[in-house]
């Protein structure tokens, strides 16, 4: 029923806010004087007083009675927002998302938001300023005469063709606002705003012809797109799945509705906005970890106020606004980078099936890997499966090929069989990829007198050797330290660097091929910003005729020029005590050697190994992904491991072990107190690697044959181990779900 604002509609008494603490509940508050409900919705941000601060939350509701007594509770002190900045579709996901991950509905409310909304900015799509020299003549000599800092950001704006932003501004100068404002109003600067969104592309390009396969998975697809449905893409790498994706954009955005892209790593933000914006000519809102806090503010909002037909970003951007919204789509569904690993341990791709469900909008999503779990999903009929067995643009399928490394004479790791092909590929102009995922020079450093090694104080691992910087670093904690000349037990002089990292197979290809190009793409190269989007082109473009990297390079880049690609190791991912080694080595392994082969070069893929009959590797040599799932799937089953069976982990760290073992053992009993019948408890026991950053992990895992079950007995418990004592040593966390078990 609608009420004009001649007829105020009485508010009720409470407002029930979400306030950013690790409590698992909502907060009442009196309502300010004066409001209503016009004033108050559900999805507005409200600064309240909490403890001996001022907090800024999210109202999730309102009531008449509260549990709290009159004389406790607090008014709310400020309204931000006439109107949502979380419309109740996002609410409402929140709230599912929260009870589902066991977290406080706080938090996630809070991690939902762009930073400058929680700390209570307005939801602007205002674009960032540019100052540019104005076009009346002036003689800075004369001019400038008595002011040295006009003269000086005068003559620094003359120098930028485009204009100069306040972060350039920023970074040269201190204090420039006072003079920039006086070179204004003398006329002698201009101040602009660019547009905070690049408008759309004026006259779209026509994409390649689609062939049959395509064709029909977007019949089939847009045949059922009323409602709900989820669709897995499973096609080959190479296989034209981004084309299929566009095409399904296409005829939803000509109905007037918005596309949510979810890709799993900022690398591929760039290059798949810049697709989808030729081809499509829309406004596209991208959203990633590369964005400043206004860019991302204006991002959001855009597409909230249905400015960005388009949202392509990662994981977080699950979280936009999008009031119109009309389908999903999640390219290489498989990849881990879609779970949040701390804090708030959400999987973005299962938020997105839950949003779209919600939504009543098909999602689609593809993979040259598909997941076990959405492969498991298909067979049950929860996922429609449609499949792209052939390359498109005519590239063939690559020639793969097993290179038995026992008692071969190798060179930094590289067998002669993998150093002939290279020099082969490279005399017929092909291009080179070696994937090996350890960066570093060598993994760690041992003494040849006594066998001593470059241990992290703080963790059960060894300290990587970075030649180029002539460090030590732990890459699990981050801990570095100097190169030792000697040996810190024996005294000894002779230190030698033990196994391979992507620094020295670098070093060893440079060296040999003094006069091409070899590039290095991992971690440690692409720190500095732009560096990953230059090292990429420069793979693209075939100037970089070898190219070594970690998995950085195995996901969804189009490399047309490469022509051989080695894996030079294979062999640490075989006997892993994860259960999801072997998936996770399967689609490694798929996916980097799809990045041989792609345009009309024929392709060559070697995989390096001891173990070369090992029914892993055979199974995917023989029979592909699609054997290898198959094979997985039954071992998961009889092994009573995800998808058919579904587990939460309770991890602990503590500075002493003691602490830790106090923690788990009160929580696992605290667990006997509610109804765990269904229920497998396995633990505690040390994580796999007990120290980590100096702090003793454990971990307590539950499983269950049924979700519901599992959760009946999670939601009690969760909040009843906020108030054990033994919690105040630890840190503990619950992860549902859990991606890995370390």
């Amino acid at each position: 029923m609608q009420h004009s604002r001649h007829n105020k509609k009485p508010l009720k008494k409470f407002v029930q806010v979400a306030v950013p603490a690790p409590l698992y509940s909502y907060f009442d508050y009196l309502s300010p004087d004066n409001a209503d409900e016009k004033t108050l919705h559900p999805g507005c941000r409200v600064q309240v007083p909490f403890g001996r601060r001022f907090q800024i939350g999210v109202i999730l509701g309102h009531s008449d009675t509260t549990k709290v007594p009159a004389n406790k509770l607090k008014a709310v002190q400020t309204i931000f927002d006439v109107e949502p900045v979380l419309p109740k579709e996002l609410l409402k996901l929140l709230k599912w998302a929260a009870s589902y991950y066991q977290y406080p509905i706080g938090e996630v409310v809070h991690t939902a938001m762009p930073a400058l909304l929680r700390k209570g900015k307005a939801p602007s799509i205002k674009g960032q300023a540019i100052w540019r020299t104005g076009s009346k003549p002036v003689d800075p000599d004369t001019e400038f005469k008595r002011a040295p800092r006009q003269l000086q950001l005068y003559r620094f704006l003359q120098q930028q063709d485009g204009g100069a932003s306040d972060e350039l501004l920023n970074q040269q100068f201190e204090n420039w606002r006072t003079a920039m404002k006086s070179l204004v109003v003398k006329g002698q600067v201009i101040k602009s705003e660019q547009p905070c969104l690049p408008e759309a592309v004026a006259n779209a390009e026509a994409g390649p012809e689609l062939n049959p396969e395509q064709q029909s998975i977007i019949d089939t697809i847009q045949s059922q797109a009323a409602g709900y449905r989820a669709h897995l893409i499973h096609g080959i790498t190479g296989s034209g799945k981004t084309e299929v994706y566009i095409s399904l954009a296409q005829q939803v955005l000509a109905a007037g509705k918005q596309v949510l892209v979810l890709v799993p790593e900022i690398s591929l933000t760039p290059q798949l906005t810049d697709r989808f914006r030729k081809r499509l000519g829309v406004r596209i809102a991208s959203l990633h970890s590369g964005l400043n806090d206004s860019q991302r503010l204006c991002a959001w909002s855009t597409a909230a106020q249905n400015g960005a037909q388009l949202v392509i970003g990662t994981r977080s951007a699950v979280f936009t606004p999008m009031p119109r919204l009309g389908l999903v789509i999640i390219d290489e569904e498989h990849d881990g980078s879609y779970k949040q690993q701390d804090g708030f341990r959400y999987n973005a791709r299962d938020l997105a099936l839950v949003r779209a469900q919600q939504a009543g909008v098909p999602v689609v999503m593809g993979s040259a890997t598909p997941s076990l779990e959405s492969l498991f999903n298909c067979y049950n009929g929860r996922y429609q499966l449609h499949t792209l067995k052939q390359r498109a643009r005519s590239s063939q399928t690559p020639r793969i090929e097993l290179v038995d490394l026992c008692k071969q004479k190798l060179q930094e790791g590289l067998s002669p069989k993998l150093l002939a092909s290279i020099d082969r590929h490279l005399q017929n102009q092909g291009q080179v990829l070696l994937f090996l995922n350890r960066r570093g020079f060598s993994p760690l450093l041992m003494c040849h007198e006594c066998g001593w090694t470059t241990s992290c104080k703080r963790c059960d691992a060894h300290m990587t050797y970075h030649k180029s910087r002539q460090l030590l670093r732990c890459h699990h904690c981050g801990a570095e330290s100097a190169v030792p000349h000697s040996c810190a037990d024996c005294g000894g002089s002779e230190l030698i660097s033990i196994g391979a990292g992507t620094e020295r197979i670098e070093q060893l290809l440079q060296s040999q091929y003094p006069d091409i190009r070899v590039e290095r793409i991992d971690r440690d190269t692409t720190r500095r910003k732009g560096s990953l989007h230059e090292k990429l082109e420069l793979a693209r473009s075939g100037n970089a005729r070898i190219l070594v990297g970690t998995q950085m390079l195995a996901k969804g880049h189009d490399f047309p020029n490469v022509t051989l690609v080695g894996v030079l190791d294979t062999d640490q991912g075989l006997y892993s005590g994860d259960f999801r080694a072997a998936e996770h080595l399967a689609q490694l392994i798929t996916q980097v050697a799809g990045r041989a082969g792609r345009a009309e070069k024929p392709g060559e893929v070697l995989i390096q190994t001891h173990h070369p009959d090992h029914p892993l590797l055979q199974t995917l040599l023989h029979q592909g992904y699609d054997g290898f799932a198959h094979a997985a799937l039954t071992e998961r089953e009889q092994a009573g491991f995800p998808p058919y069976r579904h587990l939460a982990l309770l991890r602990c760290e503590a500075i002493k072990p003691e602490a830790g073992t106090a923690f788990m053992e009160s929580a696992r009993a605290l667990l006997n107190e509610y109804d765990s019948s269904g229920i497998e408890v396995f633990g505690p026991l040390p994580a796999p690697m007990e120290k980590r950053a100096g702090r003793y992990r454990m971990q307590l895992m539950l499983q269950s044959h049924q979700r519901k079950l599992l959760h009946q007995a999670l939601q009690p418990w969760t909040q009843s181990l906020t108030r054990l004592k033994t919690g105040n040593k630890v840190r503990w966390s619950l992860d549902i779900d859990p991606y890995d078990t370390y």
